[in-house]
């Protein structure tokens, strides 16, 4: 398919009224305000450096990426277009460097350093290089035998074996298992070799021990207990050291949180690990108990060299060093570089140089820090950063060379003429000679400025002020406007599948499926309260989403997950998961605001009998003709304690069986009874698709419950203080011709400038900085410390008018295979202006195939209390959504011929992204 692409003149900047004609003369005039606002500082939108740059687009200051940063690397890069990388290691003879990947057409790939080009590509497709049988990876290793003949893969449950070739690929895979305890894998972290190699020490992640492993027979010789979630580890002599992310295990006393089974210490309010250790194992007595060291918070890297070990405390963001001769932490490194945030930079790989420079990556600032280092306690010297491409994870030197491996290389940019998905990841890999202390002071500036890192960027109230309330304060604690907000979080869908059709925006109309006909209130909000076409979602799916909702990050505990996600997926029941500065409704609660939770970060669903998408929507009628209560009483909840005290146990989390306009209904009797809080935060699900509904139906309920809610809001007494901000979790479920991050947003409040096409570059970090602007809420990290507020999308002249929910053009019952008892859902009969879409029709000649899908479709944990968002391959479930939208008629964006489900491209993928 030949996809047209309508790019935005570069630096264009301007606002286009939507659903009015505009003359040439008026058009230019906004435009002259706009430059005038520019000029005089009170830009309509002040997006900081980066303006009307696309993801995607490679400018002077770097390649723009849809975390609010640039990337420009200091080296040379080889992008890898096979999937994001997990871990990396070279070769004991510095020639090849061996990465594990996710996400993508391989597991692994073989990397031949000096020419910077994969030698071999290993996975579980018939096009790989060499097939095994699960493309599942651990967040750790792989790791060569000493002489380099072997090479361990950890995966699920224990590791695959490869035998080196003297060219340094490999062959001969060999599956070793290490049972699992109970429901508990394996989940291996690091592997160890033994001096000679004739044993593997291997930490079992999953099951909290460590074991030795005889290298030729992968039997288990022995185990010893360490802490909660070993990843991280280091030989010294006799002596191995542990890395124990989730730290000690719990004591009599302790507030805990469940972590893949393990109760482990963890803060009752913000729900994150307490503790970080080393657990100190003696391989010369293995009948010596195991000993502890305390370090920082979420241990991950663990380097050894020259009588230290260098322990990465990614949520502490500083480096422990232990003294192997003290056997205690001696002196602590801060890896903080910019002063204005704390947390958030995520320090997660480790080295030391030949001529004494220590080398440590900043994961979530694209950066490596530089530090000379003499001895264990003699203090570094802080020299500056280098910056890297997305998400630097592991490093080191082969010789006077440095090699970087990046998760996300160059972000979802691989090859395609059809459009973008998230699911397009690219990995990368540097190479670099240490430059000099003025190159890298040098580089340092440029990492500033590629992150965003400014002076006061993220001030408070000064005291003895009293600033004239404005939507949108200048510091955080000085007076709005708005008291109320509303965050409504959806699932799923990029710009071009919801707004591709409305000719104002940048919008391709031949990926649009979810256009006016599905999403009346959707394009009607956007002509009332404007249309945002420059916006990103961060994440790949929702496992990254709703963390970058709600705590304005991704941690690196997650970003490493993502090989197998078999620990968890979804974490809000692992308190591994959860970042030590609390989330987005514990900083409304410490700036002592009101919070109410509609679902959003639930994690479990009890549902009575009888509480079918058929039995629910027909109550839903019910209980709107009527008033009463539901006659099936669900029950949603969390497992953190200051989520669950302000969540509506009523309001369900996700699951495609209950329709989003129950769920309308269940907030809206809360509403009418109770009103707003400060920060009310919602999950609507049903645009996931998946459900007994066809998607159209699914995201025209969701649609439909969206202009209700703020149907009701509007008309309310709190709507002149109010506004409303709806977001994907992430874009996942389709292509872009943009960037497959690019997301429909909306912005809903008195305040906010009406009808108006705002191109600037925003992102999920900038709309949740600006909820914390409004609340008066301390940024959580340095993502959304750095972030600017989306001041330019309001106005301080507000204008009242409500908003009149629009009914649906698109029967939400509309593929039911059982029809409700209330009836079918005709809207014709509700509106006879709106042109009603017929009920989606099944060809003849595709009924074999569509069954084909159907029975795929009922084993991918879609609907039901233990429904799973992203368990379904995201490839089989895009073509699925894609064939049942254009009723079976049209093949895939770029493909010839629709597929049966085992036969699309990219079937193949492991797809353990399980929301639960």
């Amino acid at each position: 398919m030949q996809i047209t692409r309508r790019r935005r003149p570069a630096g264009k900047r301007y606002h286009v009224l939507l659903g009015r004609p505009v003359s040439r003369r008026a058009a230019l005039v906004t435009a002259c305000i706009a430059t005038a606002a520019l000029a005089t500082g009170t830009a309509l939108a002040d997006t900081r450096h980066f303006g009307t740059d696309q993801v995607g687009q490679v400018t002077a200051k770097g390649r723009v990426v849809s975390a609010d940063q640039y990337l420009d690397p200091y080296g040379d890069r080889l992008v890898i277009d096979d999937g994001k990388i997990m871990s990396s290691t070279v070769s004991p003879d510095g020639t090849h460097l061996a990465a594990s990947l996710a996400d993508g057409d391989a597991a692994l790939v073989v990397v031949d350093l000096a020419t910077g080009q994969v030698k071999q590509r290993i996975g579980t497709s018939a096009a790989d290089d060499l097939r095994i049988g699960s493309g599942a990876v651990g967040q750790e290793g792989p790791a060569y035998s000493p002489d380099g003949t072997q090479l361990w893969l950890g995966q699920t449950d224990g590791y695959t074996r490869f035998t080196v070739r003297p060219d340094g690929t490999l062959s001969d895979p060999v599956t070793v298992r290490i049972p699992a305890d109970g429901s508990k894998h394996a989940l291996v972290g690091a592997a160890v070799f033994s001096a000679d190699g004739a044993t593997v020490y291997a930490a079992v992640n999953g099951q909290n021990r460590v074991v030795a492993l005889d290298a030729a027979t992968g039997a288990v010789e022995r185990s010893w207990p360490v802490g909660n979630a070993p990843r991280g580890m280091a030989r010294v002599g006799d002596t191995l050291y542990v890395g124990n992310e989730g730290g000690r295990p719990a004591k009599a006393g302790d507030s805990t949180l469940n972590s893949y089974g393990t109760q482990v210490p963890a803060d009752p309010q913000t729900g994150a690990t307490t503790t970080g250790t080393v657990s100190v194992i003696d391989l010369a007595d293995p009948s010596a108990a195991v000993g502890t060291i305390d370090v920082g918070l979420h241990p991950t890297a663990v380097y050894a060299r020259h009588g230290a070990v260098f322990v990465t405390n990614t949520a502490d963001n500083d480096v422990s060093v232990i003294d192997t001769a003290k056997g205690k932490v001696v002196q602590t490194i801060s890896t903080q570089p910019w002063p204005e945030a704390s947390v958030g930079y995520e320090p997660d790989a480790v080295t030391l140089t030949d001529d004494g420079h220590l080398l440590v990556t900043l994961g979530r600032a694209d950066a490596v820090a530089v530090y000379r280092y003499t001895s264990p306690q003699e203090p570094v010297g802080y020299v500056g950063l280098l910056p890297t491409d997305y998400f630097p994870s592991e490093i080191a030197t082969v010789g006077e060379k440095v090699v970087v491996s990046h998760t996300r290389g160059i972000d979802a940019r691989r090859p395609d003429s059809a459009g973008h998905g998230t699911h397009d990841t690219t990995s990368s890999l540097t190479q670099f000679t240490l430059p000099d202390d003025r190159v890298i002071r040098a580089q340092t500036a440029k990492v500033f400025r590629q992150n965003g890192w400014s002076a006061g960027a993220a001030s408070s109230a000064r005291r003895g002020s009293h600033p004239k309330p404005q939507p949108v304060p200048a510091r955080i604690g000085d007076p709005s406007t708005i008291k109320h907000v509303f965050l409504i979080v959806k699932e799923n869908r990029t710009y071009d599948q919801v707004f591709g059709d409305v000719a104002e925006g940048d919008g391709d109309p031949s990926l649009t499926q979810f256009g006016e006909n599905v999403t009346p209130n959707q394009h009607a909000l956007a002509r009332q309260f404007g249309l945002y076409d420059n916006t990103y979602d961060i994440g790949t799916n929702s496992a990254e989403g709703h963390n970058w909702l709600m705590q304005a990050d991704n941690p690196e505990y997650t970003e490493s997950s993502a090989g197998e996600y078999a620990r968890s997926y979804d974490t809000e029941d692992d308190a591994l998961g959860h970042q030590r500065t609390g989330f987005l409704w514990t900083g409304a609660q410490a700036a002592g605001r009101t919070v109410r939770n509609f679902g959003e970060f639930q994690q479990f669903l009890t549902k009575p009998s009888g509480a079918s998408w058929q039995n629910l929507y027909c109550d839903a009628k019910h209980m709107d003709a009527t008033g009463q209560g539901t006659a099936y009483p669900l029950n949603s909840s969390s497992p953190i304690p200051s989520l669950n005290s302000v969540s509506v146990p009523g309001f369900p989390k996700f699951d495609t069986s209950v329709p989003d306009v129950y769920r309308h209904q269940i907030w809206k009797q809360d509403f009418e009874q109770n009103g707003p809080a400060n920060l009310n935060m919602f999950w609507l699900s049903s645009d996931h698709t998946g459900g007994p509904a066809s998607p159209a139906a699914q995201v025209a309920d969701n649609d439909l419950a969206t202009g209700r809610i703020v149907d009701e809001i509007s008309h309310s007494r709190y709507w002149k203080d109010s506004a409303v901000f709806v977001v994907e979790d992430d874009s996942q479920a389709g292509l872009d011709h943009v960037d497959g991050h690019r997301a429909p947003i909306q912005i809903i409040s008195p305040w906010a400038r009406r009808g108006v096409v705002d191109d600037h570059y925003y992102t999920q970090i900038t709309l949740i900085r600006t909820i914390e602007q409004i609340l008066g809420i301390h940024p959580m990290n340095q993502k959304d410390s750095a972030a600017t507020p989306m001041r330019g999308v309001f106005t301080r002249h507000p204008d009242y008018t409500p908003f009149t929910a629009l009914p649906n053009r698109t029967p939400l019952t509309d593929g039911l295979k059982t029809p409700p008892s209330c009836g079918l859902d005709t809207p014709a009969a509700q509106d006879p202006k709106a042109a009603a879409v017929p009920a989606a029709r099944v060809p003849a000649d595709k009924e074999s195939l569509a069954a084909r899908w159907d029975a795929w479709k009922s084993g991918q944990h879609l609907t039901g209390p233990h429904a799973v968002p992203d368990f379904a391959n995201p490839a089989q479930l895009n073509h699925l959504t894609w064939y049942q939208t254009h009723n079976w008629t049209r093949p895939y964006p770029g493909e010839k011929r629709i597929y049966a489900p085992n036969d699309v491209p990219g079937a193949y993928l492991p797809s353990p992204e399980s929301d639960g």
